[in-house]
């Protein structure tokens, strides 16, 4: 399919659908190559349509802020969701939480803890939507984001809208799986239910204050970068491997490995290419497998063609 042939679309979507979009716009990385389509739905009413619309077989790749997707420089010949909402719904239902999934993780956290929850406060250090934090089961502190979901919402290729129990799900390490339907490809999130425990506010947000001057502290928020780009091994650190390899502060074109964590690969002067990103990716690997017999494996997602 050539990358900008178009879709026949109907005209009563009302979102923003856009030919050869540059995805550097779209990932907190800041490069990337074009997406064939992408599509930016009003609402979930009509992203249903809009998912309905489009030829079964056709590649589909949603995106929250991007924080932890590499876009081959090649481009992902496929069409992109956009799913960042920053005036997405968030409402108390009862006893739980509910959140679109385009609302970044950081806003459910102080959300939760106005009105007088605790343990929400571990998302504010997650840098996504909570889309993408369902999807890798993202964490950080010694939480996890299923740790606290007590439903979520799906919707299917056909536009399908299904309310599920968090026990339909398979929860890992940076792993979600839905049993009998394949999440990313034919299923993904757009709401979630959280419960989180009853607690003291001026304590939530005081915890919050103290992890997101943690993480200002001590990863490279100043620079684009898409988080931790390894995963943990079980019983030790991505970053304490890398580091012990001697990696801190590799460059290959226009990427580095941070000084100031070594799990994180920075675009310090925004001109790194996408391949020099996945070339400093390799060569972390090959290191530490070939030092210390230990296989890190990428947290981050990688799509599209090689350049």
């Amino acid at each position: 399919m050539n990358m900008s042939e178009p879709i026949a679309m109907s005209t009563a979507l009302r979102g923003v659908l856009r030919l050869n979009e540059p995805m550097g716009k779209h990932v907190s990385w800041r490069t990337g190559g074009l997406a064939a389509r992408a599509y930016a739905p009003a609402d979930t009413a009509d992203l249903a349509a809009f998912l309905a619309a489009l030829p079964a077989r056709e590649p589909v790749c949603f995106v929250g802020l991007g924080s932890n997707l590499l876009v081959r420089d090649g481009g992902y010949r496929g069409t992109v969701v956009l799913m960042h909402n920053p005036g997405g719904a968030m409402r108390a239902e009862g006893d739980l939480i509910y959140s679109e999934a385009g609302t970044a993780s950081p806003k459910v956290a102080r959300f939760a803890a106005t009105r007088g929850y605790e343990g929400s406060e571990f998302l504010a250090g997650i840098p996504g939507t909570v889309g993408g934090a369902l999807a890798m089961n993202a964490g950080c502190y010694g939480s996890e984001t299923w740790d606290v979901v007590a439903k979520a919402m799906t919707i299917s290729r056909a536009g399908k809208l299904t309310e599920r129990s968090a026990d339909e799900f398979q929860i890992g390490y940076r792993h979600a799986e839905l049993r009998g339907e394949k999440l990313g490809e034919d299923e993904w999130f757009v709401a979630a239910w959280f419960r989180f425990r009853p607690g003291d506010e001026k304590v939530a947000r005081r915890r919050i204050k103290e992890l997101l001057a943690r993480r200002l502290a001590t990863q490279p928020l100043d620079l684009p970068n898409a988080g931790s780009v390894f995963r943990n091994p079980p019983g030790d650190h991505a970053a304490r491997l890398i580091e012990a390899s001697g990696l801190k502060g590799r460059e290959i074109g226009g990427a580095r490995i941070s000084e100031k964590h070594a799990n994180f690969i920075v675009n310090p002067k925004g001109g790194a290419r996408a391949s020099d990103i996945e070339a400093l990716i390799a060569l972390v690997r090959d290191t530490v497998v070939r030092r210390f017999a230990v296989e890190l494996l990428p947290e981050v997602r990688i799509v599209g063609e090689a350049g």
